[in-house]
């Protein structure tokens, strides 16, 4: 509590008093509390409402709150007849903080949530027991802290009829960590939605954001940055809580993993003054990093850069960048055309989520400008096909699209550790269908030789995997593709437009994905696990 928020306080507490026709004692300025622990339990102080200030052989001083009542005043007195028994009221906070001196709190002893293969019951147990004896704002610095230690993109909370579990999502796959029982987990919720300027009696789904500094009954202050998502489910709410950690250094082309041919086809479509650039992929699968590093790359003194988005969730300096209330019924396209009278070089929408977005995007793509955006779609081939669905069959809108990248985020093997394992004729001769296809230009040089390996578990890495990478495919609008799209609508499908561009040397997901597990990079389970 402030000082002035104190002072207020005790002002209050006199004026209260004074109706009351009582003594007043201002705690405030007491600054040698004496204990007396002969005269009433701990139980009692915190049932009565009442502190012994003062005492002597004689008497005894009562130090009592505005809520104790005339009956414990009258049984106090009868209780010590031999001494003279007095009364003041002291406020709130000054009976807290003499009851913090006869109760002190029990020291926490924060452990490190650990993750691994083998059963983590007790682990589970011990910080759910923990999390049990902390206060809420504490709850959520601790967890986000944890979640940051381990790399997690994401803290899943969801509840339960018997209180809630909490989930932390690492390298793409959700562990367990804790549990807490209803109560603590409305107290966490109450915190959750005071910070992040949401409610938790709201009937839908909620987004706010959180970005301060708490500081923990350890003395230690973890700044908490995360964008929070709730939605009601059944048994209360559930809320996933996105973390953010970008740094700015690690944002550029060159810390994206590409492969020569890759880097060399995105520094080539970015050059280019005009066009539609699609990050395509499910929530997690590295999006938004990918959007971020191309704006790096673009951000010169000679381009001015616009960006909507919801939210805007890294500030990048020389960037006007715009947030869109979608939730509030306000569409990317509504403030598309007005960034359009702004004259920017380049134009970056947070995602395409509706047709009139999509045709917006076009139509600034056609008119001069470089358009970037994101786009949910399983695939590159998917994803033109739900766009042509979308916008009909207008050879224009087509021509504006320069480049669709689809990716997925998979488990990098550790290095220290990981072992080779032995392959089946049957996988063998898959493996070689999926190399046979392709017509990228990759070095395949590594093949021969090459093996598959297999993660194992170490101290520093439980599952054996550290980190995350990308793969990719990459959808060029080239003449073969543009020449397919002339077709009627009825004849493209995704399977032949994937054809289309495969045999004009798009490499695709998962042909990306073996090559990587062929290098040893990660593992061929990973990659089916990722895109099937």
């Amino acid at each position: 509590m402030s000082q002035d928020a104190r002072r207020d306080e005790e002002q209050v507490t006199a004026r209260r008093a004074a109706v009351l026709n009582l003594n007043y004692f201002d705690t405030s300025q007491n600054t040698e509390k004496k204990l007396y622990k002969n005269f009433l339990t701990i139980p009692e102080l915190r049932q009565y409402k009442t502190i012994p200030l003062e005492a002597d052989s004689y008497h005894i001083h009562f130090g009592i709150t505005t809520t104790t009542s005339q009956k414990t005043m009258q049984m106090l007195t009868q209780r010590f007849l031999d001494q003279k028994v007095s009364y003041s009221i002291i406020s709130d906070a000054g009976f807290r903080e003499y009851m913090q001196l006869y109760d002190p709190p029990k020291k926490i002893e924060y452990q490190d949530i650990a993750i691994n293969q083998l059963a983590n019951a007790q682990s589970i147990e011990q910080i759910s027991a923990t999390l049990a004896q902390v206060r809420a704002d504490d709850m959520l610095a601790f967890i986000v802290q944890q979640a940051f230690r381990l790399n997690a993109s994401d803290i899943h909370l969801e509840s339960k009829l018997d209180g809630a579990r909490i989930r932390l999502r690492v390298h793409g796959v959700l562990h367990s960590v804790a549990t807490l029982d209803k109560d603590k987990y409305r107290q966490l919720l109450g915190v959750l939605a005071s910070v992040a300027n949401i409610s938790t009696s709201a009937q839908d789904d909620q987004t706010g954001h959180i970005n301060r500094s708490f500081k923990m009954a350890t003395g230690e202050e973890v700044t908490v940055n995360l964008r929070v998502e709730t939605v009601p489910s059944v048994t209360g709410i559930d809320a996933v809580l996105r973390l953010f950690n970008f740094r700015k250094d690690m944002m550029s082309l060159q810390k994206l993993g590409l492969n020569d041919f890759q880097e060399k086809t995105m520094r080539d479509i970015i050059a280019h003054p005009s066009g539609l650039v699609l990050i395509v992929g499910p929530t997690g699968s590295g999006k938004t990093t990918t959007l971020y590093s191309l704006l790096n790359e673009l951000n010169t003194d000679e381009r001015k850069i616009i960006t909507l988005e919801d939210p805007v969730e890294y500030q990048i300096e020389g960037i006007t960048q715009i947030p869109v209330q979608s939730r509030e019924g306000r569409s990317f396209s509504e403030k598309f055309r007005a960034v359009m009278r702004l004259d920017p070089d380049v134009i970056m929408v947070g995602e395409i989520r509706d047709l009139d977005t999509a045709k917006t995007a076009l139509q600034a793509a056609l008119t001069g400008h470089l358009v970037l955006s994101t786009y949910h779609a399983s695939s590159a081939s998917a994803a033109l096909t739900r766009l042509l669905d979308a916008i009909g069959e207008n050879p224009l809108y087509a021509s504006a699209i320069r480049l669709i990248q689809a990716q997925r985020l998979v488990r990098r093997l550790d290095d220290k550790t990981k072992q080779p394992i032995d392959v089946s004729p049957e996988l063998e001769h898959h493996l070689k269908t999926i190399i046979d296809s392709i017509h990228a230009q990759v070095d395949l040089s590594f093949l021969p030789g090459a093996k598959l390996y297999k993660p194992v578990p170490s101290n520093e890495n439980p599952f054996g995997y550290s980190g995350q990478f990308a793969i990719r495919e990459l959808l060029l609008m080239s003449p073969e593709m543009r020449q397919l799209l002339t077709r009627p609508a009825h004849e493209l499908s995704t399977e032949l437009i994937e054809q289309t561009a495969v045999s004009g040397g798009m490499l695709t997901m998962q042909q990306d994905g073996v090559l990587r597990a062929l290098k040893g990079d990660t593992t061929y389970d990973e990659i089916a696990r990722v895109i099937g």
